[in-house]
């Protein structure tokens, strides 16, 4: 008899995860690894952000919190949507979480009930369609290709939507793609979900902040405010303040389902660590100078990557709008051998051949659904990713 439940049976580990822990594996053996393959910006917690923690245990703020976070840290979201997006939200309508993946599994579980489905266009992040499956719903994936932008189009979306359709979800800017939709773009999407009310839309704004070239994303609330009532907005400080480790998300929604989250909440991890609050309300709030500092950087790596892997043979690669990722096509390398004699016959050989011969960690495009691309992150020191760049220009000179 299996030990693991028929629900864990049917996931997957992160195979961001996987592919970054092989990789540190073969650095600590002592191999000359460079690891492309995590989302986790490079940079330093700003001075300001860690001061704010340091205050905060000083000042004894190390007990249990409100389950949603503590006021401060909810009126400081509010503050924060106001800012950016014109949407006014009030506390109640806020939940803190650790992480906004749990704010995603929180939401999912606490809403769907067997054989719900949940459209999600892909190429997506890799964690999407295994919260959905384990919350006993139903992944409605919709690709999107490389000849759009990878960007859904509006009669895509009608066409996934049935009477069990019960979130719609979409990621802007996208992991693994880097595609974002201005608000123009997000108008013949809204027009659609319009159409059918018993839809709910999560829309996952975690990388809205680093954009480039004065593309500004658009976010669904404010593109048609009528949706609201059934709109969750995902955020948090991981990408843009450079505080992966502090276990930081929130959701803004509609006070029912923002309880039902807090009560899943409340059985299960209860309140987010107290002084990382303590820190994100500085981030969110405290001077945001570091955060176009940390953007203008990973504008200069996405163009210096985008032109180093189109002089790879064999690879195509768009310049996204923003995230920091790029997701070329490796379609005319697949078929080839390697100059270590391996057959390149998908994705997942090309990625696994590549960290072999050349120690690049990165991701196949067939774990974000989306096979024949592979996915490279640029949140990494810009001379690591040049090198790392470099080595991959190398690997696709040797194929034949």
């Amino acid at each position: 008899m299996s030990l693991a439940s028929d629900r864990l049976n049917r996931i997957q580990p992160s195979l961001t995860i996987a592919i970054s822990t092989v990789a540190r594996g073969m650095i600590a053996e002592g191999k000359n690894v460079i690891s492309l393959s995590q989302g986790e910006p490079d940079f330093d917690t700003p001075r300001n952000i860690k001061d704010a923690a340091i205050a905060a245990m000083e000042r004894g703020e190390t007990k249990y919190t409100d389950v949603a976070g503590t006021i401060t840290l909810r009126k400081a979201v509010t503050e924060a949507f106001a800012r950016d997006t014109g949407i006014q939200y009030k506390p109640e309508e806020i939940i803190i979480s650790t992480g906004a993946k749990q704010v995603l599994f929180n939401c999912m579980v606490s809403t769907l009930n067997p054989g719900d489905e949940v459209v999600i266009p892909s190429p997506c992040w890799v964690s999407y369609p295994d919260i959905v499956t384990l919350a006993d719903g139903k992944p409605v994936l919709v690709p999107c290709g490389q000849n759009n932008g990878f960007k859904l189009r509006a009669e895509d979306l009608e066409a996934a939507i049935t009477p069990r359709t019960k979130w719609f979800m979409l990621n802007n800017p996208c992991n693994p793609t880097g595609a974002a939709y201005s608000a123009e773009d997000l108008k013949p999407i809204c027009e659609v979900l319009m159409r059918h009310p018993h839809v709910w839309i999560l829309t996952d704004d975690i990388y809205d902040k680093l954009a480039y070239n004065g593309f500004r994303p658009g976010t669904i609330v404010a593109v048609e405010p009528r949706l609201k009532d059934r709109t969750l907005t995902v955020h948090g400080v991981s990408k843009s303040y450079a505080m992966t480790g502090w276990r930081i998300g929130f959701a803004a929604g509609p006070v029912a389902l923002i309880k039902a989250m807090d009560k899943l909440q409340s059985q299960s991890t209860s309140n987010p660590n107290s002084i990382a609050q303590a820190a994100a309300i500085e981030a969110l709030l405290g001077p945001q100078d570091t955060v176009e500092e940390m953007r203008k950087v990973f504008e200069q790596r996405r163009d210096m990557v985008v032109e180093m892997m189109n002089a790879c043979p064999g690879i195509n690669c768009g310049k996204p709008d923003g995230a920091f990722y790029v997701y070329p096509s490796i379609h005319g390398c697949i078929g080839k051998t390697s100059a270590s004699g391996v057959l390149i016959k998908d994705d997942e050989a090309f990625v696994l051949t590549l960290l072999a011969d050349e120690g690049v960690a990165t991701v196949h495009g067939a774990a974000f659904c989306f096979p024949g691309y592979f996915r490279i992150s640029y949140a990494n020191a810009t001379e690591d990713l040049r090198e790392g760049c470099a080595r991959i220009q190398r690997f696709c000179q040797g194929l034949t």
